[in-house]
């Protein structure tokens, strides 16, 4: 699997990362571990999780296969702080001490002694943007985390923190930007791809299959075994079971069946390759199913099926 480098720095990541957001919930540790040697063995190094990603039970079970089922410098681990879910509400708390708190958690839950990429999961408009910052100063000063990111920013909240840590302050560079992109939300392209490319940010772009409904699965309803019939994810498919998606969906299915591919790794390959793309973030529930998202690894996109859904999912 091709690495690319991340920002302007050394660090090489997989162009695609296993997302484990469903580890320790709806993926058992067998499925999980099925899933990781697949993902090692094609040459994915990129494993992306975070502290609220099953109530930290991903975390969990990542931190069982480390010394197991891989070396630990076979990995890079990249998790997330300061976002959490209780009652079904979500509630993000990006302050000092959460965040630090998180990342302390996060440490032990995997059994390791620093995280690759520590990435603030969420903009807090309750917290000064300056203070949130300090965290992850304190994360790379103490050698907690080697590098930082962050996730869900709009492109202002962006550039100004990339602003703020600026390293010739003796600040820690941020080194990533990650925000759901795919053929059904390409709002990232407007201001967070080319903010990333001017100041020298790698893009992690997750969610690449518009929450699986660009599989193609939900074109006749929501199968009883898809994340959007789950208790835990349903709100999380809804809204891409529309009008705007379904044409869109058509338009990926009808451009596998021309080439002969699934659905799938249409959609997913427009997004691996498209401009200022340094990783994307696949999950899946099976290793069946993450066997499937890999043979996309094998395909690219002719030009002209590129530029026919770039003009459909406009």
């Amino acid at each position: 699997m091709e690495l690319r480098k991340a920002g302007a720095t050394g660090l090489a990541l997989s162009r695609l990362g296993l997302g484990t957001m469903t580890w320790g919930r709806d993926t058992d540790e067998n499925e999980a571990a099925e899933q990781l040697q697949s993902f090692i063995e094609a040459g994915g190094n990129l494993i992306d999780t975070a502290a609220s990603y099953s109530d930290g039970d991903s975390e969990r079970v990542i931190g069982g296969f480390i010394g197991t089922l891989v070396k630990r410098d076979q990995v890079l681990i990249a998790t997330k702080a300061g976002l959490s879910t209780k009652d079904g509400v979500r509630r993000v708390n990006a302050s000092r001490a959460a965040l630090l708190e998180d990342l302390d958690k996060s440490i032990a839950r995997l059994g390791v002694d620093h995280i690759d990429l520590w990435q603030i999961h969420n903009w807090d408009d309750q917290v000064p943007l300056e203070e949130s910052l300090s965290a992850i100063d304190y994360a790379v000063s103490s050698g907690r985390a080697s590098y930082v990111g962050l996730a869900n920013y709009s492109g202002w909240q962006l550039a100004r923190a990339i602003t703020l840590q600026n390293p010739i302050f003796g600040k820690a560079a941020i080194l990533t930007s990650q925000n759901e992109y795919s053929l059904l939300n390409r709002s990232a392209e407007k201001e967070i791809i080319p903010a990333c490319k001017n100041l020298g940010v790698g893009f992690l772009a997750w969610s690449p299959l518009g929450r699986g409904v660009l599989t193609g699965k939900y074109r006749n309803g929501v199968p009883s075994d898809s994340r959007g019939a789950s208790p835990h994810f349903a709100r999380f498919v809804e809204p891409y079971l529309k009008e705007r998606s379904s044409k869109i969906v058509n338009a990926v299915c009808v451009a596998a069946d021309g080439l002969g591919y699934a659905p799938l790794e249409v959609a997913l390959s427009w997004v691996r390759d498209a401009s200022g793309v340094s990783s994307t973030i696949i999950g899946a529930r099976t290793g069946a199913q993450l066997r499937g998202i890999l043979t996309s690894e094998q395909i690219e996109l002719p030009d002209q099926v590129r530029v026919a859904l770039n003009e459909v999912s406009n």
